[in-house]
């Protein structure tokens, strides 16, 4: 089996080889990695760091077009059976990805979310985002009746086949929104499994800002309502 791990880039030239030697260095046994990585407009060295990079697909986008839209430029070229996103920053553990392969192949399954809510020991950069994030999936819950505890991880376990037929197309941050109502209006299970997790705060670089929360809202409602 392949893993398509997709990797979009956007500044982060402090970490971007770091989080790549990571993901190489995990022993996923006989799961091949297929490592896709798109800068996406970065103004600092990353496109010089990842070009040099080895046994990755790159992928440039000459300006910045968002996180959504340069996965779903990946998801376009992935070839595994499934794909999970990774943040080209240090705030995820590569190795825990393995906990989502577990879950996929002892309960053949086609979803799996890492949350990070789950385990008790995380720690967030800032009250606004533990509780933005609790927002979000307590909303989505309430909108889906579903009982997920982090819509908003970016540890998105996903058949390849199944995500590619969402008809995704939100361009930012509101991208994880989308996939996760859409596969829910679907009424796909999502499973969860407890991930670690090592926040940044915003001076260090993390980018997300408190209006993509409205419009992660804005899109649940969306696409639970009018479909689109």
């Amino acid at each position: 089996m392949k893993l398509s791990i997709i990797i979009p880039c956007y500044n982060e030239e402090l970490t971007v080889e770091n989080i790549v030697s990571k993901i190489k260095n995990v022993n996923l046994g006989e799961i091949e990695k297929e490592i896709i990585i798109i800068n996406d407009g970065s103004t600092d060295n990353s496109y010089h760091i990842i070009k040099n990079i080895r046994n990755i697909i790159f992928l440039n986008n000459k300006i910045n077009i968002g996180k959504g839209a340069s996965i779903i430029k990946a998801l376009n070229i992935a070839s595994g059976k499934y794909i999970i996103v990774q943040d080209a920053d240090l705030e995820y553990d590569p190795n825990d990805i393995n906990k989502l392969l577990s879950e996929v192949k002892n309960k053949k399954i086609d979803v799996v979310y890492g949350s990070r809510i789950l385990n008790k020991n995380n720690k967030f950069s800032h009250i606004s985002f533990y509780y933005g994030g609790k927002l979000l999936s307590l909303i989505t819950n309430l909108v889906f009746n579903s009982k997920i505890t982090d819509q908003p991880t970016c540890y998105k376990l996903i058949n390849t086949k199944l995500i590619k037929s969402l008809n995704l197309k939100r361009e930012g941050f509101e991208f994880c929104s989308e996939v996760t109502s859409k596969l829910l209006k679907r009424k796909v299970k999502i499973y969860e499994v407890p991930i670690n997790y090592y926040p940044r705060t915003s001076k260090e670089g993390k980018k997300i800002k408190w209006v993509d929360g409205l419009i992660a809202v804005y899109v649940i409602l969306r696409i639970k309502f009018f479909n689109d």
